[in-house]
């Protein structure tokens, strides 16, 4: 498809423009800059989470689930971005008009903001207990530091490269890991029959296919990062790279390392993150501390980066502030940090879960919308985003959004069962009410009456 041309952005990480053809990187810096988020405390940890709560075999399925789902929307996902090199935040512009679209760009770096926080609030509290002296406070300002000079640079000219030098030690630390844990005795066949004492529930699949819906963020990722993508690579990128290589590795290898490691090290202890750390930093000593540091620092450049150039989008659109990249970087460390000394942890997670409802709602609209032929009919093969062109508000989009975000939320607050239904209504009612409106628009529910 065609573009309707805004300012080159290449000073800005093209926050606020599309990625031209000439500015696309090489199939293999790409995987490299994208694989760092196959590398979290955090994958071990919601699956280790799950087997324990609705026992090994069911979340092996919702595993397998996932990935089949993720896939499958990737690829749709994938290849239309590569095509026309747009962000999340420019295309929300097509969806919700230039001023519904701040919505979008603030749930996306607000969302990155809060991982941000508790991926570096596991490699602060791992530095702590390795190293007493240095207290937590500082060890968070430590992390933050370097977390924001690293994201200085942009996914072309750094983040690939040292993402891909670190990528052979987070294998080996995994693999290191759970070698070790085999070689420190116990029973090593536990963590396939994990599980509540009342035993596994029939239906617990279900739970935990749902649950990794709560993570559809990371499609939202797979936009921003593969929009830098070429063309001749489009194949690779929406199989392999954001398809079900990544997230087998990132779901079904990780999620069963996890469940070992649970099994075998943490005991009775209550299981997070922090737990996990401490057990690998007793097993492993010096080793275990880098281990956790690679995985957390790789994961970490993905979430700051987002989240600084979500906040630049957001803040130029809302309040014209039209600031160089690095400022927007030091703004999401500040944020981090302090978010970090504050006791905010149980709001951010109630807030995590609304979110997570917006944010896939997005995604069901924004699939209709590349699906559906609709909009090609009015507009031809151009897609039209920039701000003084299009709607401030676009109904199709923004009553699809609002209503099945409600409806999602709805379902959330009722608890219990019902909750699990929550993400799936809000992603099919986005798809359904959006598809609708499509076949109502015209050309100025998108663009404005001069365009």
């Amino acid at each position: 498809m065609e573009l309707k041309a805004q300012q080159d952005g290449s000073d800005d990480g093209y926050s606020t423009s599309a990625i031209p053809a000439d500015a696309r990187m090489s199939k293999l810096s790409l995987t490299m800059a994208w694989w760092a988020t196959c590398s979290a405390m955090f994958w071990l940890v919601v699956s280790a989470t799950l087997a324990i709560n609705f026992g090994t075999v069911n979340t092996l399925i919702g595993l397998g689930l996932s990935v089949v789902v993720y896939a499958l929307v990737n690829q749709v996902i994938v290849r239309y971005v590569i095509s026309n090199g747009l962000s999340v935040a420019l295309f929300s512009r097509v969806l919700f008009g230039r001023a519904g679209a701040a919505l979008a760009t603030l749930i996306f770096f607000a969302t990155a903001i809060y991982y941000a926080l508790f991926e570096g609030s596991v490699i602060a509290v791992a530095i702590n207990a390795y190293f007493p002296a240095v207290s937590v406070k500082l060890a968070y300002l430590i992390v933050v530091i370097y977390s924001v000079l690293l994201v200085f640079g942009s996914v072309q000219t750094w983040l690939d490269k040292f993402n891909g030098v670190l990528l052979p030690f987070y294998l080996l630390g995994l693999v290191g890991a759970v070698v070790t844990a085999l070689l420190s005795g116990g029973d090593h066949t536990a963590w396939l029959h994990l599980g509540p004492a009342s035993g596994a529930k029939p239906y617990g699949w279900w739970n935990c296919f749902t649950a990794f819906m709560g993570v559809w963020i990371m499609m939202m990722y797979t936009w921003d990062y593969a929009r830098f993508g070429r063309a001749s690579d489009a194949e690779y990128h929406a199989k392999f790279n954001f398809g079900w290589a990544f997230y087998t590795f990132t779901f079904v290898i990780n999620g069963i390392a996890g469940i070992f490691l649970a099994s075998t090290l943490a005991g009775n202890v209550a299981l997070s993150e922090v737990s996990v750390v401490f057990a690998l930093l007793k097993l492993m000593g010096f080793v275990g501390l880098m281990f956790v540091w690679i995985s957390q620092t790789r994961i970490n450049t993905a979430n700051f980066y987002l989240a600084s150039t979500n906040m630049h989008s957001f803040f130029t659109a809302v309040f014209g502030l039209h600031l160089p990249k690095f400022f927007w970087s030091v703004m999401a460390g500040v944020m981090v940090y302090f978010l970090m000394l504050t006791n905010v942890f149980s709001f951010i997670l109630q807030a995590l879960a609304f979110q997570g409802i917006f944010v896939v709602a997005w995604v069901g609209i924004a699939v209709m919308h590349i699906l559906s032929p609709h909009y090609e009919a009015i507009f031809g093969k151009e897609i039209e985003y920039r701000s003084e062109r299009v709607v401030a508000f676009n109904p199709c989009g923004l009553v699809a959004w609002l209503a099945s975000s409600a409806l999602g939320i709805a379902l959330l607050e009722v608890g219990g069962t019902t909750a699990t239904f929550s993400a799936p209504a809000a992603v099919v009612s986005s798809a359904i009410i959006y598809r609708i409106g499509l076949s109502l628009a015209s050309k100025r529910h998108f663009v404005r009456e001069f365009a």
